[in-house]
């Protein structure tokens, strides 16, 4: 059967590993970047899907799985996607839910084995919908800032 997994030219692996956290080797591979404002994939001048790779493939992941309601996929595993809907009926206050925002990107970020901290929020409300930035980190120390949104009621 062939592989699955094919190296490129000269037996070079398609993806890098780097040591992680506790000695565990971490794989950074590559993705398609997608323009969240536009809601469509990134092309090149020649008409192709634009790559990313390494920390840009990680951080593209951070950025769609802040954009994906948790559960809604069958694509996706059960750990993949945030649930920011569940926030809308409990009817809490900016700070609980600026609160349950942290907690929600937290736990949805680090399931991936490349994130290694989610850390300084920022939020700014415009009547029920907050906006948020926060930076997040891999596990080779690179340091990005990610926007998100979440409508409370």
């Amino acid at each position: 059967m062939p592989n699955l997994f094919p190296l490129s030219g000269g037996g070079v692996p398609t993806v890098t590993e780097v040591d992680g956290t506790a000695g565990e080797r971490v794989k950074f591979g590559r993705s398609w970047r997608f323009d969240f404002e536009k809601g469509d994939f990134v092309t090149t001048p020649t008409g192709k899907i634009a790559a990313s790779t390494d920390a840009e493939a990680w951080l593209e992941w951070c950025k769609k799985t802040l954009h994906t309601e948790r559960y809604t996929y069958l694509a996706y595993s059960r750990n993949y996607g945030q649930e920011f809907d569940e926030l809308i009926p409990r009817n809490l206050t900016r700070r609980a839910n600026e609160s349950e925002i942290v907690r929600i990107t937290r736990e949805s970020l680090l399931t991936d084995p490349r994130t290694n901290r989610v850390d300084g929020f920022a939020f700014e409300w415009e009547g029920d919908r907050c906006y948020f930035q926060c930076e997040v980190t891999n596990v080779r120390g690179q340091k990005s800032r990610i926007d998100g949104s979440v409508v409370t009621s």
